[in-house]
């Protein structure tokens, strides 16, 4: 008998208890219930429960991003890797033909020049010697062309022997062609044209653009052997795109393809460039091609060398490249959320044409120009389906 009742009383004082926890717990989460709801103001589920309205100064709105994005060309394939080079095209990478000493430097990196402007003073004794031989073949050519005019107007007369005429001939047409070398010799040493004084010949840009390398030094010993260029001058505005393209896509690009190129150093811009040409070879290690395209870079932002994403535009058709992030995925269905309105979202379910690994495009079920969510999709989703009773 007093075992009994020591058993009961164990189970009311247990019972009491958890009696005791349920009371604390529900009077505990009363106050938080009640501040949510005076706070938070609800949404209300749209027709067709694919829509959700907010009203103004819903806590909700601050997480949810928005952007309009209109309607561009698909590429066909994920971003390709690719290498900016010089246009080659509009490159002058200056040497010398003649052996000399820098004297003077009048351009550093970086500096922008104009046709004809003076980049470096070289003295040549080798333009020396050839000016000087130029100036003695002409000297010699014009006192045997008087030789052989006097000795014309002898031989009209019979007054000198026919041999001495022809001697006088041949001595005039060897100081022609003495004069003819000196003159080639010179041009080779200078073939540019480049301005002369005395010995000293100024090294000149042949075009409007920027110094962007330089190996010239004050007092550098020079010569045609000199393996690296004195100066490099292009137009930064300018510049060619290498393509690393696989070699099943070869197929499907053609010269003249749009190709839309972006790069770490800017995030969230693009830039244009046209396909010019297409490899003839493919590297048997990776199985690429190399395509090269012409880059628009006006505003002189990118440059030689950068590593950068390039994506080759398909000829027809055209898709909304949406973030990963605004995608919402439904089982086998992807889904949308449009803002029509402010603080009024639609989910739509939409087609996908490629997806990448950070942006995607979209082909049914969004028109360009539209409010896309790209932060808080989830959200959205999430607040639907509760509100709907939906399942996820």
């Amino acid at each position: 008998m007093k075992r009994k009742q020591a058993i009961w009383g164990t189970v009311a004082v247990a019972a009491a208890a958890l009696a005791g926890t349920w009371l604390l717990a529900d009077h505990r989460a009363a106050p938080a219930v009640a501040a949510h709801n005076e706070n938070t103001p609800e949404p209300s589920v749209g027709e067709g429960r694919n829509s959700l309205r907010y009203p103004a100064g819903a806590a909700q709105l601050t997480m949810i991003e928005s952007r309009t994005i209109p309607a561009t060309p698909v590429p066909l394939a994920d971003a390709l890797s690719a290498r900016v080079v010089y246009d080659e095209d509009a490159t002058a990478r200056l040497g010398v033909a003649i052996s000399g000493r820098i004297l003077t430097l009048k351009a550093a990196p970086g500096d922008v020049v104009k046709a004809g402007q003076v980049l470096a003073v070289i003295d040549s004794p080798d333009v020396g010697t050839a000016y000087a031989d130029l100036d003695k073949a002409h000297a010699d050519e014009a006192r045997k062309r008087l030789v052989l005019a006097r000795a014309k107007d002898l031989a009209t007369d019979e007054a000198i022997a026919a041999k001495d005429l022809e001697a006088a001939q041949a001595d005039a047409a060897q100081a022609h062609a003495e004069t003819a070398r000196a003159m080639l010799r010179l041009k080779n040493l200078n073939p540019h044209g480049l301005p002369i004084q005395g010995q000293r010949i100024s090294l000149t840009s042949p075009l409007d653009g920027v110094v962007s390398e330089r190996t010239a030094s004050p007092a550098l010993e020079v010569s045609p052997s000199t393996a690296s260029p004195l100066f490099v001058v292009t137009d930064p505005r300018r510049l060619w795109l290498m393509i690393d393209l696989p070699e099943k896509l070869l197929g499907r690009i053609k010269v003249g393809s749009a190709v839309t190129v972006e790069s770490d150093a800017y995030p969230g811009e693009s830039f244009k460039a046209r396909v010019v040409q297409l490899g003839q070879t493919v590297d048997t290690n990776t199985r690429r091609v190399t395509v090269r395209a012409k880059l628009d870079n006006a505003g002189g932002r990118l440059l030689p060398e950068m590593f950068v994403r390039a994506s080759v535009l398909a000829d027809s058709g055209s898709g909304v490249q949406v973030p990963n992030g605004a995608l919402v995925n439904r089982g086998v269905y992807t889904f949308v959320f449009v803002q029509a309105a402010p603080g009024e979202f639609q989910r739509r379910q939409v087609r996908l044409l490629t997806k990448g690994s950070d942006a995607s495009y979209v082909g049914e079920g969004l028109a360009g120009g539209e409010s896309i969510v790209v932060g808080g999709a989830l959200l959205l989703d999430a607040e639907l389906s509760a509100r709907a009773g939906d399942k996820p």
